[in-house]
């Protein structure tokens, strides 16, 4: 084995990565072998009481070896990409792989995959980005939030992600990305306001770093002295940072296993409570409601394939159409259990927006309350996507178009699927992490408590 890369240098190339993993599956004894390596650059510089208070970076790639005998594997990973150590991870592999139980849910290594020819976002400024540049994006930040008297916190941190596989099928996938990622709170002096807010963009120049701070220090005096709100429920707006805590959780759940089982909402039952097959193409949404797949969102730009699936290909697949579940997602053991398509994970999530901003559809409500953030989202019950959750940093009284004053926190017991039944309309859609979603208004939201939360 004479390919080596240097873990602590910079990300490696697609022709390094893949050769990488080439002279590793050449050197396998197995009867298959999986190799996977992955990492790369992360920095994260963090800011509170409007200064600066640390800068950290880590460069670091695991390379994994998955033997296979029969039904039985085993996985042995290292971040050290020397050769010897190279070697003797692949043995380890192999050697646990002969005396691991067989897998009841096997399957066969993927044949080599036709993906999508998009190339990943890979931004090379936002890739060698420097704890200089971040600093002086900090202190901008720093310098609106002491004029405008507020205690501003939060970070402003830069990735560069390498992830590649291969089997001894022939399969063969390398993606680079960058991602960069800001977050920022701001308190009042008293500490009786407060707000919140992040984005996330594959080039740090394209993060609205100084317009969300001024919205932020803006929301963050407005939520000074709220006032209480008798729990029930209120027709709401979810800011779209709100929202993109929420969304998500129908996404997990549209799962074809979960439904088949009688463990989801999606599920179907007779009158005994039995499983009888799934919800899919039963109207169960507003039509404003339609949700995809799509890495190659322009807002994301990810990679075409997915690493837990083993390099199962990530094409745009519809999964919420006009309101109307069109697909579940399935693994590749329950669809060759069920004998349909393997699907693999219905993500990134993107769900569409319209023309509108948020301040638009607040000038079109007549009564409703705006809220910033869902905070602590957890399960009540999973089988009908009941879950509950709480407001923070900037809750508010719409009247007549207008913020009209700040409300005190609220604890909410939501069903999600009964959430997205009452969207009546919807904002531009942003860029959250992996999630593209917009804010939304929905007309009828449960509060069953006032909280202590700022």
């Amino acid at each position: 084995m004479v390919i080596a890369i240097d873990s602590a240098q910079s990300l490696p190339t697609e022709d390094q990565a893949l050769s990488l993993i080439e002279a590793v599956i050449a050197q396998s004894q197995a009867e298959a072998v999986v190799v996977k390596l992955t990492g790369g650059d992360s920095a994260l510089s963090r800011f509170s009481s409007n200064q600066m208070t640390q800068n950290i970076s880590e460069t670091k790639l695991t390379l994994s070896v998955t033997s296979l005998f029969g039904h039985r594997s085993a996985t042995a990973s290292t971040t050290d990409l020397d050769p010897d150590t190279l070697r003797a991870t692949l043995r380890r592999s192999e050697e646990l792989a002969q005396v691991a139980p067989e897998d009841p849910e096997f399957v066969p290594l993927l044949e080599p995959q036709t993906y999508n020819a998009a190339v990943p976002a890979f931004d090379a400024a936002t890739a060698s980005s420097s704890p200089l540049v971040r600093g002086e994006w900090v202190q901008q930040v720093t310098a609106l939030s002491n004029q405008a008297g507020v205690d501003g916190s939060g970070t402003l941190s830069t990735e560069a992600r390498l992830r590649a596989i291969g089997n001894s099928r022939g399969l063969r996938a390398c993606d680079r990305t960058t991602l960069a990622e800001f977050s920022f709170t701001a308190r009042t002096a008293t500490g009786s306001g407060s707000s919140w807010g992040t984005r996330t963009a594959f080039a740090l120049d394209q993060l609205p770093i100084t317009e969300l701070t001024e919205q932020l220090i803006e929301r963050s005096l407005q939520s000074r002295q709220p006032r209480e709100l008798s729990p029930g429920q209120y027709p709401v707006i979810l800011d779209p940072a709100a929202f993109s805590s929420l969304l998500p959780w129908v996404a997990w759940n549209l799962d074809g296993r979960a439904a088949d089982e009688g463990r989801s909402f999606m599920s179907r039952t007779d009158d005994q409570g039995k499983p009888v097959g799934s919800r899919v193409r039963e109207p169960l949404f507003s039509p404003l409601v339609q949700v995809y797949r799509d890495p190659a969102h322009p807002l994301l730009q990810l990679g075409h394939f997915f690493l837990q699936d083993d390099g199962l290909k990530a094409d745009r697949l519809a999964f919420i159409e006009a309101g109307v579940p069109v697909t579940l997602a399935y693994s590749r053991y329950w669809a060759q259990q069920q004998g349909v398509e393997a699907t693999g994970p219905l993500a990134p999530l993107v769900m569409t927006g319209s023309d509108q901003s948020l301040n638009d559809l607040i000038a079109q409500t007549e009564r409703a309350i705006l809220i910033s953030r869902a905070w602590y989202v957890r399960y009540v019950n999973p089988r009908t996507l009941v879950v509950t959750g709480m407001t923070r940093d900037g809750t508010f009284w719409i009247e007549n178009g207008k913020i009209v004053y700040p409300i005190k926190n609220l604890r909410f017991n939501q069903s999600l699927p009964e959430m997205l039944q009452a969207v009546d309309a919807v904002s531009q859609a942003q860029r959250f992490d992996n999630n593209v979603v917009p804010g939304v208004r929905v007309k009828a939201f449960n509060f069953t408590s006032i909280t202590d939360s700022i």
